[in-house]
């Protein structure tokens, strides 16, 4: 019998865990440790093709109309159960699940991610380079929400209640004034941020994790680029609102308190508590 056949191999999960483990051991903090892994990710993400970025930027856009599917079925399935807006809204989370378990480039993650890079070698170049991700990830992401829109409102697939849903979620964004979605997205924003800090020392809790805080940015009833955008372009396809109206009063003020909700203000802090220790082991 081989001896080699008889090693168990690791989960990505426990090596990742390893990996911070011994990244602990070596830097001065376990922040530090968690600041290196997901910088390391970030600078990743930066080399990567345009196009590689586009074609994975659209998958996560149709992907997270998984969200608005599941939450318009449970919403009809569950009226007049007692607690049904908390229920609902874990059908929210199920596109948030298969993006980033299936590792496809979502819009707000890399507010956090891609900046970190940027924030410990600031230069033109991966300023550039950070402007390029972002713009290239937006642009795929808000293409497959509006083919998952679309696709939603023609396709013979859903009955009239759930279609009502569709137009309910979509009405009930843009009741509000551009002040309240960007603080609703700034909100949203620094949740996202918080989930993507916390994966990876999540291990096989991560399902848990993306639930319980994309859960929570439905519960409170605050915006986001990608989500919100499938729900209003529902309203567009489907002639409820004029074209001008997804850029004000949703996308835009949507878009800013995203990015300072992830970026100007986690991941901001975030750099800043390990600063000191960065200082120190230059030292």
């Amino acid at each position: 019998m081989n001896k080699n056949s008889s090693q168990t191999v690791e989960s990505p999960e426990k090596e990742q865990n390893k990996t911070i483990e011994l990244n602990e051991q070596r830097l001065p903090s376990r922040a530090m440790a968690i600041h290196e892994h997901i910088r390391l990710e970030g600078e990743k993400e930066l080399e990567r093709d345009a196009m590689a970025l586009l074609w994975s930027a659209l998958a996560a856009g149709l992907s997270m109309g998984a969200s608005l599917l599941a939450k318009g079925i449970l919403s009809v399935h569950l009226d007049h159960v007692p607690g049904a807006f908390l229920l609902e809204n874990l059908g929210y989370t199920v596109g948030f699940i298969i993006v980033i378990m299936a590792r496809q480039q979502l819009f707000t993650e890399n507010t956090v991610t891609a900046v970190l890079p940027a924030m410990q070698h600031p230069s033109l170049q991966n300023v550039w380079l950070l402007l390029r991700l972002w713009g290239v990830v937006l642009l795929g992401n808000l293409a497959g929400t509006a083919l998952a829109a679309t696709a939603f409102a023609y396709m013979p697939v859903f009955d009239e209640p759930t279609r009502a849903a569709f137009v309910a979620f979509g009405s009930e964004v843009m009741h509000k004034t551009p002040q309240e979605m960007f603080a609703g997205a700034v909100i949203s924003g620094w949740l996202i941020a918080t989930m993507v800090w916390m994966m990876p020392t999540a291990g096989s809790l991560k399902i848990v994790v993306i639930i319980l805080m994309t859960w929570l940015i439905a519960v409170t009833n605050t915006t986001h680029i990608i989500v919100g955008s499938i729900e209003i372009f529902y309203l567009m396809v489907t002639g409820n609102i004029h074209w001008s109206e997804f850029l004000w009063p949703f996308a835009l003020p949507t878009l800013a308190g995203n990015i300072c909700g992830g970026t100007f203000i986690f991941a901001l802090i975030s750099h800043a508590q390990i600063r000191n220790d960065m200082s120190n082991q230059k030292k």
